[in-house]
């Protein structure tokens, strides 16, 4: 075998472990029993353990330095297996071990101060996750600033300072368009009425079977945060539901089936390896976007989705679908991000950037986060938080040390923007399926326009030969301002 061939075959059996691991944290999320939380801590600081040392082992490095290949895909492996290897063996393996196990830990404690109302109950915690991976960043980032050190684990070449004038671009019109919908005068209703746990489930798998999901291979269970994990032939989302409010159920589905249809479109020949899974959670988030707001959200498909609902619950409270497409795209300011209407959500990201930048750099204590998150958020927002669960503990991402993820939500809405100018352009009559309930053409398109090619393309290149031009704030600026200025009228 030529050193390049026994670096794939390696790095093969690598990729499956990690799948594995990945396997572990959603059991943990979903079935496991809730006394089991220390030994999956243990479980999973162990696995992480066997996972540094292969990828830090020195034959990776002997293997990279002689490898000789031809080919974009060759060349793209080589790219993202350097680029793995470079940063793990700057990690100690100690370190890596700790921060999988305090994480591990760390999410349970989370979810029992959330329950609870107890942010004093999770600080500690917090604080050492904030701690080890202050000193994971120190370990990656040299001379450079410890925040981009993380930032890189999720959106490969991108900065807090490229992030940060994006969103200064971002703000004025989000903040702008919000003030003049809130002044209009004109609040859509929302949908009221009971609408059983059970009828939900049914519908939203019809849906998720709608929009691609591939059944034989994923399943959809109930968690406290959706998620959706794992790639190729084995990739599970999770939903919730709340019987007054379906729209969370349907759609937070919907943006998992973003996802995870990503997963399951990669070329198979992709599978088990590092190319075989979204080239950056950026990327990522504009597929779960696009599914949840550009279409799912649109005046085609919620025609559809009225006559459905009205089929699987009765006669609903909006009383014909363009009352119906009001509710599901109403304006309000809310607590919850992740049932932020799509003028909100942004501003609830730029919160989130701003205080776990702050952590990072050390200029703001753990034990001053609950403070600065309710001042920042009756700033932005001019709401009071009324519980820590609106507030500080809304999220799980700080507990399981995803510091650095953040951003990527309003940078997949961006990419989403420039994907939604793109598609329309290529299927002028897009809004005819949708409002037949065929996603179809539109799922096709991304999948072979995104999901398709995995980490084979960077992430900017990747979105730049999709719609033919860089990727930029605007597309998505112009089409929330066309949007809401139509549906209210401003």
């Amino acid at each position: 075998m030529s050193a390049y061939d026994e670096l794939i075959a390696y790095s093969r059996e690598t990729v499956a472990l990690a799948q594995v691991a990945g396997r572990l944290g959603w059991d943990q999320e979903t079935v496991m029993p809730r006394g089991a939380a220390a030994q999956r801590a243990d479980e999973m600081a162990a696995l992480e353990s066997v996972l540094h040392a292969r990828r830090t082992d020195a034959r990776v490095g002997d293997w990279l330095d002689r490898a000789e290949t031809t080919g974009d895909v060759a060349a793209a492996q080589l790219r993202e297996l350097r680029r793995s290897y470079e940063r793990n063996t700057k990690v100690p393996a100690r370190l890596a071990s700790e921060i999988a196990r305090e994480t591990s830990v760390a999410q349970g404690i989370w979810a029992e101060a959330r329950a609870n109302e107890d942010v004093a109950a999770f600080v500690p915690t917090l604080k050492k996750v904030v701690d080890l991976r202050r000193e994971e960043a120190a370990a990656l980032a040299g001379d450079g600033p410890l925040y981009d050190a993380l930032l890189n684990d999720y959106e490969p070449g991108a900065t807090a300072a490229s992030i940060g004038a994006m969103f200064d671009a971002l703000r004025p019109g989000l903040v702008s368009l919000r003030d003049r919908i809130i002044g209009s005068g004109r609040p859509p209703h929302g949908l009221v009425g009971r609408f059983s746990q059970t009828d939900q489930m049914a519908l939203t798998r019809e849906i998720a079977a709608q929009f691609g999901y591939d059944f034989t291979r994923g399943r959809i269970d109930k968690a406290v945060h959706p998620f959706s994990s794992g790639s190729g032939a084995d990739v599970r989302i999770t939903t919730r539901t709340d019987e007054s409010d379906p729209f969370n159920c349907l759609y937070s589905t919907i943006h998992e089936v973003g996802h995870a249809c990503y997963e399951q479109t990669i070329a198979p020949e992709l599978a088990l390896s590092v190319l075989g899974q979204g080239v950056s959670m950026g990327v990522h988030e504009s597929q779960s976007r696009i599914y949840e707001n550009q279409l799912g959200r649109s005046r085609a498909y919620t025609g559809w989705l009225y006559e459905r609902m009205s089929q699987v619950f009765g006669p609903l409270s909006t009383p014909d679908a363009d009352a119906f497409y009001g509710a599901i795209n109403r304006v309000a300011p809310g607590y919850i991000r992740t049932e932020a209407d799509e003028v909100h959500y942004n501003l609830h990201v730029m919160l989130r950037f701003d205080l776990e930048r702050e952590l990072i750099d050390g200029t703001l204590d753990v034990c001053d986060l609950e403070e600065a998150w309710n001042t920042r958020f009756h700033s932005d927002f001019s709401v009071q938080v009324d519980q820590p669960s609106h507030g500080v503990l809304q999220d799980v991402h700080w507990s399981v040390g995803l510091f650095g993820y953040f951003p990527t939500y309003t940078l997949g809405n961006v990419y989403a923007g420039c994907l939604h100018q793109a598609l329309r352009a290529d299927i002028p009559d897009l809004d005819a399926h949708l409002a037949r309930g065929d996603l179809g053409p539109a799922t096709a398109w991304l999948g072979e326009k995104v999901q398709r090619h995995g980490a084979v393309y960077t992430p900017r290149d990747l979105i730049t030969r999709a719609c033919g031009f860089e990727p930029s704030e605007a597309p998505l600026l112009d089409y929330l301002e066309t949007k809401f200025t139509a549906l209210y009228n401003l």
